[in-house]
């Protein structure tokens, strides 16, 4: 019954749709333009940067990754033996990475 009432608001607005748009002389393909360009930079600058700094960071990680087998090779085996049994296991980890991810995307799928 909403649908069939129409005050003067909806007259008006009916109005403005039936006119004819407003040249703006190609001001809004250039606000397009400039808005998509700094949207493909925004999607370009992240992996570069993450590339960039992975390409930084791989000659000190394989120097720290050296130094801990290193260190792992000078511990005690009763030590090393005791560390092993009380970590989890790799099906424990791999399982409670997967459910990670699936909270992660299950909000990221409510919050749209």
């Amino acid at each position: 019954m909403a649908e069939r009432i129409r005050d003067e608001d909806d007259r008006l607005l009916e109005t403005m749709f039936a006119a004819s748009p407003i040249a703006d002389d190609g001001f809004s393909a250039l606000v397009v333009r400039r808005i998509r360009r700094k949207v493909m930079l925004r999607r370009l600058s992240l992996p570069l940067a993450a590339l960039i700094g992975g390409a930084i960071a791989f000659k000190p990680l394989v120097a720290l990754a050296g130094f801990a087998q290193q260190l792992f090779l000078q511990l005690p085996d009763e030590l090393v033996a005791s560390a092993t049994e009380s970590l989890p296991a790799l099906q424990f980890v791999v399982t409670g990475g997967l459910l990670l991810l699936v909270a992660v995307m299950a909000l990221n799928m409510i919050e749209d």
